[in-house]
């Protein structure tokens, strides 16, 4: 029997805004990162590589405090919404931009330092301005850091356990994601069903990273 395929669908959703936003957010600060001189610059990259080397609980535990309901951010959250951040689709947005933050801005970065700044001076040079030579020039020649924090992205946020247990429980059609329906199976002896939903995952997973390593190869030999 096939397992509910809600937690699939939740999931596919919870990772397509987590990328979205990632790329939204992430692209200012890779290109930030990838030009500033700031002494600052190593303390900065070590907080954006943080969630890569905590414990997903040890970062689901502070996030559970600061987005609850008597948290600084949670608070404020009720009294605008009525609704709690934690054990909400909202809170596991939240958590799962931060915690697959570094997924995405490091590729970025990578590809923005690649670009060098004698092609961007030149772009200044013939009268581009800032944001014009950063559209036109940077962001097509740093597409394939673009594609592998996309798909970096979006795949971590598929396997993400601890944080969204912390930050967002168990509930059905809410929070209830994949890693944590196959952890229910195992719990209840359903091996079957816990087997559906991991070759799920490990297929996607494959198939995810075999089209990225496959489309950079195509990239990196055009350019």
């Amino acid at each position: 029997m096939f397992p509910d395929p809600g937690p699939l669908i939740l999931t596919a959703k919870l990772a397509c805004v987590t990328t979205l936003i990632l790329l939204l957010i992430g692209t200012p600060i890779a290109w930030w990162l990838a030009n500033t001189r700031t002494k600052l610059k190593p303390v900065i990259e070590a907080v954006v590589a943080l969630p890569i080397v905590l414990p997903p609980t040890v970062l689901g535990f502070y996030l559970l405090i600061v987005l609850g309901p008597q948290g600084s951010i949670g608070s404020w959250w009720v009294e605008i919404t009525g609704q709690t951040l934690t054990f909400s689709f909202s809170g596991l947005v939240i958590a799962s931009v931060l915690y697959s933050f570094p997924f995405v801005v490091q590729p970025l970065q990578s590809a923005f330092e690649s670009v060098g700044r004698d092609v961007m001076e030149a772009a200044y040079t013939l009268g581009a301005k800032p944001l014009d030579a950063f559209f036109t020039v940077a962001v097509p020649l740093a597409k394939r850091g673009f594609l592998t924090g996309s798909v970096l992205g979006f795949a971590h946020t598929l396997g993400e356990f601890g944080v969204v247990l912390m930050v967002g429980g168990n509930i059905p059609g809410e929070t209830r994601v994949v890693s944590i329906a196959i952890y229910d199976h195992v719990e209840s002896l359903e091996y079957g069903q816990a087997h559906v939903l991991a070759a799920v995952l490990l297929a996607f997973a494959f198939v995810a990273m075999l089209f990225m390593y496959v489309a950079n190869h195509k990239l990196k030999v055009k350019s």
